[in-house]
This record gives C-alpha cells, structure tokens and sequence, in this order.
C-alpha cells in the first residue's frame, strides 16, 4: 500500500516531558524546533502535510468549540470530500468521531495557510460532514468505527499527492503510528531543561485497544548540537525488536 515518508518531529525535555516549559532554553529549543519544520523559509525537512490528533488540534486550533451543525441537512454524498488537492502544506486532524469545531478550512501553520483535511470514521454523523463541507474542508474516512492509520496514510498520498508528512500530535497518536510500522524517522529536538514533574506527557505512550507496550529500536541517522545548548536527534526507525 503506498505512503508517504513519514518523521515524529518532536520537542522534549531531559526528563522526557513533551509539555511546554516557561524557561529562556526551552523557548530557544521551541524556536529551532519550529524553524527545522514549520517555517515555510527556512524548513528543512520538506514537509507537506502536518498530522496532529483531535486533542492537539483542540488545546492549539479550534479551543474546543462545539461544531456549527445544520440538524437539517440534507444528506451528503458517501465517501471522501476533496475540497483542495493541490494546496501549499495540509493540515490533517484525526478525528474520529466529528468533535472538533472547525470555523474555517485553514490552519496558519508555520506562516502557511495549510489547508485542513479532516480525518474520520464511517460513524461520523452526516450533520457533521455537512458541516466540513460547508466550510469547504477536506476529509477522508479510514475506518468503520476505528481508524486504520495505514489507509489514512494511502489515502493522503493517492488523493492529495502527499508525500513527506510530519507527526507531532501527543504520546499516544505517535505510538500507534510506529507500533503500525508506519514511521519512517523520528526527529527530536532535546532542550537542556528538566522540572521533575510526573507529566504523564511523553513521547511516546501505549494505549489499548489502540497500540500495546512492547520495545521498538532505532538506528542513530545523525546528532547535530544547536544553539543553547539543544541537540538535534535523528533516527531511522527500525521493526519489531526480537523477544
């Protein structure tokens, strides 16, 4: 099944906190985390396509806004909506269940208007799907009544030609996507800070039904130092670890 090349390009602490830290070396690391990815002059990882879960699109986009929906719609057509297929960068959201309430069909990602495309299950309502398509927003359905990340995937690279996507949703989104072995590199800024919490924000996180715990290996692709002390990790993702 074809798929994009696919990088967990992330921010962390020390300690393995994923969470934002007010400190002057975590802002500084944030800062170059930004520029390596979301920047339209200055990225370098050539990304098309930003994929983020329903929780990071809520805590950064929409605020958890409850959807505009039209209880009186008229039925939409089945299948995937293509509202834009040849914009700049995507933004693609996974959500399910239809929760997120969107208000335009653009997120100002990186200085980009990265046009959204909606990810969904078939148990999404058609008030809702009315709603995206009213705001002339993108979605693809992968999955009756659980998301199949491969063809969320196989469907970003057929439909829109999308072919380098970046992930940077949290610990749980990240991890079904390598248990999937669907993750080509990850990419980490490690900032020179630790706190101690006991945030249970980490880069990775094992979440049944969704994925399990289980070891998974990488091979170091390069470590390159950046300002203030911040390192840049690169990593090749390698399968399954023999138990």
């Amino acid at each position: 099944m074809e798929k994009p090349y696919v990088i967990i390009h992330t921010l962390i602490s020390l300690d393995g906190n994923i969470n934002s830290i007010n400190v002057p070396e975590f802002r500084s690391a944030a800062y170059q985390y930004e520029q390596i990815a979301l920047h339209a002059d200055t990225q370098v990882l050539n990304i098309q396509a930003y994929l983020n879960g329903r929780v990071t699109t809520d805590d950064n986009t929409t605020f958890y806004r409850k959807p505009d929906l039209n209880e009186s719609a008229e039925a939409v057509s089945e299948g995937d909506f293509i509202a834009e297929s040849n914009a700049r960068m995507y933004y693609v959201s996974i959500d399910p269940s239809g929760r997120l309430g969107w208000q335009e069909n653009f997120v100002d990602y990186g200085n980009i208007k990265s046009h959204v495309i909606s990810v969904l299950t078939e148990e999404v309502s058609n008030t809702y799907k009315d709603l995206l398509r009213r705001l002339n927003i993108s979605y693809i359905i992968a999955g009756k009544d659980k998301l199949d990340n491969a063809l969320v995937l196989h469907k970003l690279d057929t439909l829109f030609g999308i072919k380098r996507v970046m992930i940077g949703g949290g610990g749980v989104l990240n991890w079904s996507y390598l248990q999937n072995d669907l993750v080509d590199e990850v990419s980490i800024i490690l900032a020179p800070i630790a706190d101690g919490s006991a945030s249970p924000a980490r880069l990775f996180s094992a979440l049944k039904p969704l994925s399990n715990i289980e070891p998974r290996s990488f091979l170091l692709i390069e470590a390159k130092p950046l300002q203030d002390s911040s390192v840049w990790l690169r990593y090749k993702v390698v399968n399954s670890v023999s138990k």
